[in-house]
């Protein structure tokens, strides 16, 4: 049966976000993640955690500028300083919350650059970061996001992602397979699963079209639950996507496909 985490960032935005761990709790969820907890004290956002008897399962690097529509800077050659102290920030985080992934978001095509020079950077810097978290136990991800919600990113495959792990090489460097942004691209799902378990290192979830809860879309998400259980996979599945009509209310699919959220 899937491990279920719920992400804060999408979920329970009914409340504010330090309050949102007391409503995963509430809710069922032993397991979190959400995008950046940076602007919110480390030691709050402790207390938040320890308080519900969580395990926060994931978060992001540093990503620049999320509010100005930056999705991430580890292909920026310009900015290699800033990824860099970002990936010493995440750790610092990461080690007081014991958090054992962090995500790494790519970035944007600068048209300043050429491809193969921030092909290039964004290895080094991937690299710097496996590195520096491996010290920690700490695993990096690396995440795909598709060309129709965020024109202009740099990676949007299944096949991008591996080949940058390959020339990373780092043991400690997987895909976080997120189900809809792959629909959204390459579909195949299940055989992605089937072919690449190895290297996958954390699983994200929405029915598409709308980005929704599983079963107001096209994917067979009882089918492909049944699938994580037949390859294998060990690791989380968390829960992002905009909850309709509400969180609570969205969460019944739980039920109906036979799953607990603990």
């Amino acid at each position: 049966m899937p491990k279920f985490a719920a992400n804060l960032t999408m979920l329970f935005t009914e409340v504010p976000f330090l309050e949102r761990f007391k409503a995963a709790r509430e809710a069922g969820f032993k397991a979190v993640e959400f995008l950046f907890p940076y602007e919110h004290g480390m030691e709050v956002v402790k207390k938040a955690v320890e308080e519900n008897g969580l395990e926060v399962v994931l978060f992001n690097l540093p990503a620049g500028d999320w509010a100005a529509g930056e999705r991430g800077i580890a292909a920026d050659p310009r900015r290699k300083d800033e990824f860099r102290e970002g990936v010493k920030q995440a750790a610092d985080w990461a080690r007081a919350l014991g958090v054992p992934r962090l995500n790494c978001l790519a970035g944007k095509r600068i048209d300043a650059f050429t491809l193969e020079e921030q092909w290039r950077v964004l290895v080094e810097n991937v690299r710097y970061a496996a590195e520096v978290l491996g010290e920690y136990g700490i695993n990096l991800m690396v995440e795909p996001l598709n060309y129709y919600d965020v024109p202009g990113f740099l990676l949007n495959t299944t096949a991008q992602v591996l080949r940058l792990i390959d020339e990373v090489g780092r043991a400690n460097v997987f895909l976080q397979y997120d189900i809809y942004h792959a629909q959204k691209v390459e579909g195949n799902l299940t055989v992605i699963l089937r072919e690449h378990l190895a290297k996958i290192g954390h699983i994200q979830i929405a029915d598409n079209p709308g980005r929704h809860q599983p079963g107001t879309g096209e994917i067979n998400y009882p089918f492909l639950f049944r699938e994580l259980d037949n390859v294998g996979y060990k690791g989380y599945v968390s829960l992002e996507y905009i909850p309709l009509p509400d969180t609570l209310k969205s969460l019944s699919w739980v039920t109906e496909y036979g799953y607990t959220l603990g």
